[in-house]
């Protein structure tokens, strides 16, 4: 009797046990994460992620996670250079206060974001210097006036432009000169200069300027030290490096490139290459080196070079102009097909129609070099393309560029001064092909860990749903794409890491929501998979 008592307390409890876990079940209370404030993060290793907290939540009792056909979402790289060196467009002059130069940086970011870009492309050592805390070079003359003088009060201008740029959805992309010592605008070199610091690798060239021998192995090892000390500092998304190499001939007067210490004793060392063959492969052996560089101390930092626009004269047939192959040494077509970078952005700055260097013509011959299939974005001369109507020959340009390189399209300008120095610019663009806001292409050669799922949890506010979301590897994700369903029809957003919520009308334009979805973005756009629910 005792033991069918026994029997009889261990069943009831089993069954309320039961009924409570079939309760609980049928009323979860999920978490809605909310944005906690951050202290900037100095350790740059890492992007800064806002820090999620919770706090308790009820899902719309009509709720429903399911299956759906997602709409593609649209990519386009979308970049702008912004050059400091001669003070050309940042900082606008060289004496500035730091309160002045942010606020000129964040006047440009917030241009780009306004007019949905997604990069900007920031000259942080124009010519040995920097424009960021280096212990390997000085302060630039561009900066503050005086070479190796630090901005007062001390700030770093490279890390207020990671920051801002990432907090507007912006990829930042770091360029640099390798080879370009000393800038004739730059002062007279003092103490502190490289030119004179490290004046055994360094040439002075008949306009005045200075350079690094690009056949020295101590050049080929410094620059790739301060590349490296870039890459592994600051929270970057990009490397460039622009259509410098030997230089061009007009800078020495039309002599010959002074190397004479070099060449002589690659030749003592048995060397058999031509001289011009050996300043290509000192060039082609660095370009191989620092991408390999980058990739081995951050993967998904990517390397993209942006040459002249013209290889050889009559690649494709009927080109005329200069041959960066013979004048600057730069056999740009070899790192493409070799896919030593991860985009190429060559500066095709004719018109559509011009009749030496048409812009179509030359896309289409850099594409059929792109044997390894990297990313082909065009520089486009946004500044001062010859045309009568500047901005419907640029707007003309990136559709013919879309048509010529389909869903990897994309396009740098020259320079963000171009975008404002025609009142019709923006407009014509904004208004046209940039519309709508745009992902990056992804690169589907540089390998990626897969993004986790977000969870998506939804309130009913009345008139809106109030979605947020959350992701368990948050540090991962650089953007997010919120889908919304109207009617039948999906929309798309493009967001920033820190949105974690938002208020979703039920009702819009006489349409009502059917359905939220969630997408996570990592920093080389690879897409999370997604949670929808449906809203009745």
């Amino acid at each position: 009797m005792k033991m069918n008592n026994l029997k009889l307390i261990i069943f009831l409890g089993v069954l309320a046990s039961c009924s409570s876990a079939k309760t609980a079940s049928n009323s979860v209370v999920k978490p809605i994460p909310t944005k906690s404030s951050t202290k900037p993060n100095n350790n740059t290793s890492k992007p800064n992620v806002p820090v999620v907290t919770t706090k308790p939540a009820t899902n719309l009792p009509t709720e429903e996670i399911f299956k759906v056909n997602l709409p593609e979402i649209s990519r386009e790289f979308r970049g702008a250079w912004v050059a400091s060196v001669a003070n050309i467009n940042w900082p606008s002059r060289n004496n500035l206060t730091v309160d002045q130069q942010k606020q000129e940086a964040i006047s440009m970011l917030d241009m780009l974001k306004d007019n949905n870009f997604n990069a900007v492309i920031f000259q942080v050592r124009p010519s040995a210097d920097a424009l960021y805390t280096s212990n390997i070079e000085p302060w630039s003359y561009f900066l503050t006036g005086e070479t190796g003088t630090a901005p007062y009060p001390n700030y770093d201008p490279l890390q207020f432009w990671i920051d801002e740029a990432h907090k507007r959805g912006l990829e930042l992309h770091v360029w640099l000169n390798p080879y370009r010592a000393h800038h004739t605008n730059g002062g007279s070199p003092n103490s502190l200069s490289m030119a004179n610091k490290l004046s055994d690798i360094v040439v002075r060239l008949k306009n005045g300027m200075y350079w690094f021998d690009p056949a020295n192995p101590k050049t080929q090892g410094h620059v790739s030290n301060v590349v490296k000390d870039i890459v592994k500092r600051y929270d970057i998304d990009a490397v460039h490096f622009d259509d410098y190499f030997y230089p061009y001939a007009t800078y020495n007067k039309g002599a010959d490139f002074p190397d004479n210490a070099t060449w002589n004793a690659y030749l003592s060392s048995g060397g058999t290459l031509s001289r011009a063959d050996w300043r290509r492969d000192n060039v082609n052996k660095f370009v191989e080196r620092i991408y390999k560089e980058i990739h081995a101390e951050k993967n998904y930092v990517r390397f993209g070079i942006s040459p002249f626009g013209i290889w050889k004269p009559g690649y494709p047939e009927g080109i005329v102009g200069s041959s960066q192959y013979d004048e600057l040494y730069a056999d740009a077509k070899l790192w493409l097909n070799k896919g030593w970078v991860d985009y190429f952005s060559p500066q095709l700055y004719w018109p559509i129609e011009s009749k030496g260097q048409p812009f179509g013509a030359l896309l289409n011959w850099w594409k059929s070099e792109n044997t390894m299939n990297r990313h082909l974005w065009p520089g486009l001369n946004t500044v001062e393309i010859k045309s009568s109507d500047r901005p419907t020959e640029i707007k003309d340009q990136i559709e013919l560029s879309r048509q010529i390189l389909g869903k990897d399209a994309g396009e740098v300008h020259w320079s963000i001064a171009g975008l404002t120095k025609n009142s019709n610019m923006l407009p014509t663009l904004k208004n046209g092909p940039y519309k709508e806001k745009a992902l990056v292409p992804k690169s589907p050669w540089i390998k990626a860990v897969p993004l986790q799922t977000p969870t998506l949890f939804t309130n009913d506010n009345g008139s809106s749903v109030q979605a947020s979301w959350s992701n368990k590897n948050i540090k991962d994700v650089f953007q997010w794409v919120l889908f919304t369903q109207y009617n039948g029809v999906w929309e798309t957003q493009i967001l920033t890491v820190e949105n974690l919520t938002k208020d979703i009308p039920k009702n819009k334009d006489g349409k009502t929501l059917n359905a939220i979805a969630i997408k996570a973005i990592d920093r080389l756009g690879n897409e999370s998979d997604y949670m929808a629910k449906k809203v009745k």
